[in-house]
């Protein structure tokens, strides 16, 4: 029975390495993601957009948040907390600025008197 069991495990062990030499010569595990474009510089395109797309996506929060803050300056019920607001206001701008140049989003379409 001993060697029965030697037999099946060593069969186990060259199928085993078998399938270990296979995945090295195309790439190992992955090989199949590199091909098909999803590694490398494509995958770091990608990746780079998506990234660009989140802080484009944060942007336009901020630029609502901004928006909502010059509706409350002018707001006539705001009026009793209008310095804190318009405080509000001025460092959501700065926020703003700061965050196009950190990124580098010069190319966002801001309207003129939002810069």
């Amino acid at each position: 029975m001993r060697e029965e069991r030697g037999n099946s495990n060593r069969s186990d062990q060259e199928r085993f390495e078998q399938r270990e030499r296979e995945q090295h010569r195309h790439g190992g595990r992955h090989g199949r993601r590199r091909e098909s474009g999803y590694g490398g510089r494509e995958g770091t395109k990608m990746a780079q957009t998506f990234r660009r797309g989140r802080a484009l996506s944060f942007l336009d929060q901020l630029i609502v948040k901004r928006d909502t803050l010059k509706k409350q300056v002018n707001d006539p019920d705001f009026q009793a907390i209008r310095e804190v607001v318009s405080g509000e206001l001025k460092a959501v701008d700065q926020i703003i600025q700061e965050y196009i140049q950190a990124f580098e989003l010069y190319d966002t379409k801001l309207s003129d008197d939002d810069q």
